[in-house]
């Protein structure tokens, strides 16, 4: 005898039932999966700025409230950790730097929003200046390079529009920002007193400054490769 056309209506919706049932589970496990990758950067960040790149995994996956092996499955190196921290960071810069970039303002503006993002995530950056690996991969080098290129493109639109002086680099704007998100050790309210250094420094920034900034000895072509240049060299041997 045929199978009716009930039957395979039937037979058809409990095949697509599972299908959308194991579909369901699969994206809670790659959401659960991100969400534990998620508490274990921003739980290593933190940890890494408090006691240094040294800071024991275990400190990290405790902070994080996962299982040591949980954390050696998705980062099998302290290395492997630390280069994903760092990626992480030039990506949380980047998306600071497009708002910036895309910004209504004088240029001038748009940076001092920049600098304000770079204060308000500074725990969560883990940067070759800041102790993280110098030897970046592609992809990483790939988001230090927009965050180079697009920041000067910012400074082009300030020397034309008057709002920043010509001698300014965004190597310049670089370094400034990544010391700000390094708060200093018995500092209280890190992030007033970095907003007040930020104020001072875009004073300067203007385009009416009269004193020439001191010249520097590295070409503007190497302004991208330096920052890793420096924290290569300067690790203790």
């Amino acid at each position: 005898m045929g199978t009716s056309k009930a039957a395979n209506i039937r037979r058809v919706s409990e095949s697509e039932g599972t299908t959308v049932s194991q579909s369901f589970k699969r994206r809670e496990l790659r959401r659960d999966a991100a969400a534990n990758r998620d508490r274990v950067l921003a739980a290593a960040a933190t940890a890494v700025r408090r006691e240094g790149a040294g800071v024991p995994l275990a400190t990290i996956a405790a902070d994080a409230g996962v299982g040591v092996g949980t954390l050696y499955r998705r980062y099998p190196s302290r290395d492997a950790l630390l280069a994903a921290l760092t990626h992480r960071s030039f990506r949380l810069v980047l998306d600071a730097v497009h708002r910036a970039a895309d910004g209504d303002g004088t240029a001038i503006e748009c940076l001092r929003g920049f600098i304000e993002q770079t204060i308000e995530h500074g725990r969560d950056l883990v940067l070759p200046i800041h102790g993280g690996p110098a030897l970046l991969d592609q992809d990483t080098i790939a988001l230090r390079t927009e965050v180079h290129d697009t920041l000067e493109q910012v400074l082009h639109r300030g020397r034309h529009d008057g709002t920043i002086r010509p001698d300014v680099t965004a190597l310049d704007v670089i370094v400034f920002g990544a010391l700000l998100a390094q708060s200093l050790p018995h500092v209280p309210d890190w992030k007033m007193v970095a907003r007040r250094q930020a104020v001072i420094y875009f004073d300067g920034l203007g385009g009416t400054a009269a004193r020439p900034l001191p010249k520097r000895k590295v070409g503007v072509r190497r302004d991208r490769d330096l920052l890793a240049t420096t924290a290569r060299d300067e690790r203790p041997h």
